[in-house]
Order: C-alpha cells, then sequence, then structure tokens
C-alpha cells in the first residue's frame, strides 16, 4: 500500500486545478488553503506585541512620497511632468516634506510615532514584480529564491511540528491572519502557512466538505485530505474569532470607508476583543503607475495622490483607534512595497521600475525620526536610474524580529539566513530588546576623493573597531564591486580603488558597520 505524504499549501495548490473537479466542496468566509494553524505559541506578561504589516502592492514611487528640499530643484528638472509644486507639499522638518495627500501620516508625525526609514531597498534589486515582492516576503537575497516566509520561519523556530493538532486548548487562537482572501506568503513556514485569511471578522463563516466517504490513496485523496484538515481548522477558529469580533469594538472617528481603512479597522476590533494573533497583513494595490500616475496639470492629483490619501488616513484613523482602544503600547504597523520607481518621470506621466523607497513603522512605541540621508538626485539621471540603497530591508526585519516581537540575535540571523544589525526604531521601554541609543549619522563621515575621478578613487573614513563593509554599486542597484569587509580600528583609515576598467558613469559606494548605512555617489569620467 502506498505510504500516504502530507501535503503543504503549495503542494495543493499545484494539485487543485487538476483535482478541483472531483472535490465537491462547499466554502463559506475562507478560501479552502488559507487556514492553516500556528503552532504552540501563547501570549505573555512581558510580551504581546503585536505587528501589523501594510503591504503597498505594485512599487510604491518614494520620490512622490518623501521630497527633501535640498533636491527639490534637481527633481524638478527630471521630474518636470509629475513634480508637485513646493508650496503644495506639507512640512515634516525644515527640508522634508509630504506629499500634499498624507496629511494623515503627518499627523502621526506630529504626534512623535512615527520613524521614515529612507532608500530601504536590497543588493542587485530585481524589477520583476513577482521577483522583488517574494525577496521582501521571504528575506532573501536576489541571488536565491526561498518559499518560506520571515514571519514563517519566525514561528517555526519553536514551533516546528506544525500544524499537527491546532487549534488546541493551551493555544486557541490563530497565530497570524491576513485581512483579505489568500494568505500572506511572509507567513509560509517550511511546511504550512502560518496565517488564515479572513474577510470579515463579524461573519467569518464555516467550511463545509460535503464528500466523507472514504478517501482514494492517489493524488486526488491527498489533497483531499489536505483540505479536510484545514477546513476542520477553520470551523474551530471561526467561534475564536467571532467572540473577539463581539467583544471588541471601535472608537475612532477617523476611519473612512476605503477598502484599507475597513481592513485596518478589523485589525483593531479582534486586537481589542481579545484576539491573541500575533501578526497581521494588509494589502493595498495600485501603484504599478506607468501613466497617469498625475493628473496632467493637476500634479498633486491623480492615482497616486488617492492611494498616498487612502494610506495616509487609513494609519492615522488606525493609530487613533489603538489609543482610544488603550492598546497602542502593543501595537506597531510597518509599510513595504517591492521597489520604488526610477528617478526619472517617463513621458506617459508616470515612472517605471526603480529600486529603493522610503518606509514607515508606525505606533506609540516607535520613536519619530528620519533615518538615512535624503535620496541624491542628479539632474543628468539616466533614465534607468533609481534610487540608490542605504538601509537593506532586513535590517528592519532583524530590528522587528529582536526589539519587538522577542527573537533572540541567533534567531533572527537564522531566520534571516544572514546577520543584519539592528536599527534604533523603538523608544525605551517599549520594546522587547533595545537596539543602540547612539545610533546617530551625522557622526559618520566618509570622504570619497577626487570625484569625479578617472582611474581611482579614495575613500576616506574612521573606524570603530568593528566589521565595515563598503560595496560599489551601479545606477540599477546591482553590485559591481565589494571593496572590503573587515575590522577597522577607531583611526582615520583610507582605501584606494582602481576603477580604470569601469565604464564611464554614475556609481555608489555603500558603507555599512553596526547599523550605520550611508551612500556616497560616485562619478566615473
Amino acid at each position: 500500500m502506498r505510504k500516504k505524504q502530507k501535503l503543504n499549501r503549495r503542494d495543493f495548490i499545484k494539485l487543485s486545478s487538476i483535482a478541483s473537479a472531483s472535490l465537491p466542496i462547499v466554502l463559506s468566509g475562507f478560501p479552502i488553503f488559507a487556514n492553516e494553524k500556528p503552532k504552540e505559541y501563547s501570549f505573555t506578561t512581558d510580551n504581546d506585541n503585536i505587528l501589523v504589516l501594510i503591504q503597498l502592492q505594485g512599487g510604491n514611487d518614494g520620490l512622490n512620497t518623501v521630497f527633501n528640499l535640498n533636491q527639490y530643484s534637481n527633481l524638478q528638472s527630471v521630474r518636470s511632468n509629475i513634480i508637485i509644486p513646493e508650496n503644495e507639499l506639507l512640512t515634516v522638518d525644515d527640508v522634508t516634506r509630504f506629499h500634499p495627500s498624507m496629511a494623515g501620516i503627518q499627523k502621526v508625525w506630529e504626534q512623535e510615532k512615527l520613524s521614515l526609514i529612507q532608500n530601504v531597498g536590497y543588493p542587485n534589486q530585481n524589477r520583476s514584480h513577482f521577483r522583488s515582492t517574494d525577496i521582501w516576503n521571504s528575506a532573501s537575497s536576489s541571488e536565491v529564491t526561498i518559499s518560506s516566509g520571515w514571519i514563517g520561519r519566525f514561528f517555526n523556530e519553536n514551533h516546528a511540528t506544525f500544524p499537527e493538532n491546532y487549534p488546541s486548548p493551551e493555544n486557541p487562537h490563530p497565530f497570524a491572519i491576513t485581512i483579505g482572501k489568500i494568505v500572506s506568503e511572509t507567513c509560509q513556514g517550511p511546511s504550512a502557512n502560518f496565517s488564515m485569511a479572513l474577510n470579515d471578522p463579524d461573519n467569518p463563516g464555516t467550511a463545509l466538505v460535503s464528500n466523507a466517504g472514504e478517501i482514494p490513496n492517489n493524488c486526488y485523496g491527498d489533497a483531499l485530505s489536505f483540505v479536510n484538515e484545514t477546513v476542520s481548522q477553520t470551523n474551530a477558529y471561526a467561534d475564536i474569532i467571532i467572540n473577539a469580533s463581539n467583544s471588541g469594538n471601535n472608537l475612532s472617528d477617523k476611519y473612512t470607508s476605503s477598502d484599507l481603512a475597513e481592513k485596518l479597522k478589523h485589525v483593531a476590533k479582534l486586537i481589542s476583543g481579545g484576539l491573541k494573533t500575533k501578526v497581521f497583513v494588509v494589502q493595498i494595490g495600485g501603484f504599478d503607475n506607468h501613466d497617469n500616475q498625475v493628473v496632467e496639470g493637476e500634479t498633486t492629483t491623480g492615482k497616486h495622490a488617492a492611494l498616498l490619501q487612502e494610506l495616509s488616513e487609513a494609519m492615522f484613523a488606525f493609530q487613533d483607534d489603538l489609543e482610544l482602544l488603550n492598546i497602542d503600547e502593543k501595537v506597531i504597523g510597518m509599510t513595504y512595497s517591492e521597489f520604488g520607481r526610477r528617478i526619472r518621470s517617463n513621458a506617459g506621466f508616470g515612472t517605471d521600475h526603480g529600486t529603493a523607497a522610503p518606509l514607515f513603522v508606525f505606533g506609540t512605541c516607535v520613536k519619530n525620526q528620519i533615518l538615512g540621508d535624503a535620496p541624491e538626485i542628479d539632474a543628468q539621471v539616466d533614465e534607468k536610474e533609481g534610487v540608490q540603497m542605504q538601509f537593506d530591508f532586513r535590517n528592519i526585519y532583524s530590528t522587528i524580529l529582536t526589539d519587538w516581537l522577542g527573537a533572540t540575535k541567533a534567531e533572527s540571523n537564522t531566520i534571516l539566513f544572514d546577520e543584519f544589525d539592528s536599527l534604533p526604531i523603538f523608544k525605551q521601554g517599549c520594546s522587547a530588546a533595545l537596539s543602540s541609543e547612539n545610533f546617530s549619522l551625522e557622526k559618520l563621515k566618509i570622504n570619497l576623493f577626487p570625484n569625479p575621478t578617472m582611474d581611482f578613487i579614495n575613500i576616506e573614513f574612521i573606524g570603530n573597531n568593528e566589521q565595515v563593509k563598503f560595496t560599489l554599486y551601479n545606477t540599477t542597484g546591482a553590485v559591481v564591486k565589494e571593496i572590503t569587509n573587515k575590522k577597522y580600528t577607531a583611526i582615520k583609515h583610507t582605501l584606494s580603488i582602481d576603477i580604470k576598467n569601469l565604464a564611464k558613469g554614475n556609481y555608489f559606494v555603500h558603507y555599512q558597520s553596526k547599523g550605520f548605512s550611508k551612500t556616497k555617489k560616485l562619478l566615473k569620467y
């Protein structure tokens, strides 16, 4: 007799197209593969922190989201058909401005609950939506393909037997929830997804299998067995979710009727109702604006403006609700998008796939700050050039894992496949484990000379008795050369780098050491 093999979600998806005709399944509320449950995880009094991920699908144009007045003139010259008039921008600090549709996020900033992290990306940026999304969700490098997600691996660290025998009396709550129809790939574990998909907390529904007879011993039977297990878990979670929804509340009157606002409203209600779910994922799509990103002649309006307004209003209402519900100190939110857009706009009043972009982390426990330098804009920028990375997105993930979710540094290194320094994102007294309080990019001085140059470049910097990595990138985010990666003593150092064989054009020298990152532009002529 053939030994049966357990299917995971990915296997089931592959089989479902051929097996669907023989699976008489009636579903109400959940997709059939969405309810793989958490392993044994319970909240503790010292860490009941919750993470809300807001995915901006399509590639958000960071240069039309956050502006720097010192770079505005050059940006205007390369984006003359889509640039927002300077007098329409919303004030953040002396030189930083927000898009005029972002009044809600501006209020979160004024309430001192927002970290703006500049120029977030990864080396060798892939400009495919699907591949870059996979990279962000899996936290892999761009050179390898990983089938699991970073949140899924976090859960799997201590719960490797999942999903057997869950929910249990000791652990009755779903571990992660995606508000929508499809579970998030961020929560995909090595063998099963730790998330479940939920459209309406007030009516989660149940899933019923009409075939209760003998299950055939073939691929169709394997699929049906997987569905049966998933369905039973779905039904068990339904009452828990309904109870939380009935017990919960929304107190803010700031919510609009937008899709994202409704999703975040559901999240706040479930948390206030006592649902002990650790991670929530919501999405907002439509950011792939190759054309008509703005309305011609009315650049403050258009598709991107509407999306930023929806995001901004939803974030503000959600944070307001959390505070009124008195649950704000245990919830943070983070936005992310697969890539930014190119620096130069196109003729269709839009922007094409780029590289790095700003990222927002918000919440009562989040430091109010701008981390990183404003993107450097060249008035003669190549049409394919994107914003150069300053922070690897896995630096933010590492920070959230250790300082918010309570992972050890060793666990974070395993989850992210490498060691990534944490950033000072959280306020003292709020986080599980605090990163450095002495983080100051202003203290980091890196000089390049001569610049422009023809044959060689000198890099002058002060060591810090820590590992220092210098990497040379081209304007598309590809690694050209790893200059050095070793420990440097706390004295002045000068590296002389031969670049005679490089093609003429712009390059970027990227510095990284112990949570510090900085990017300097280099011109080879």
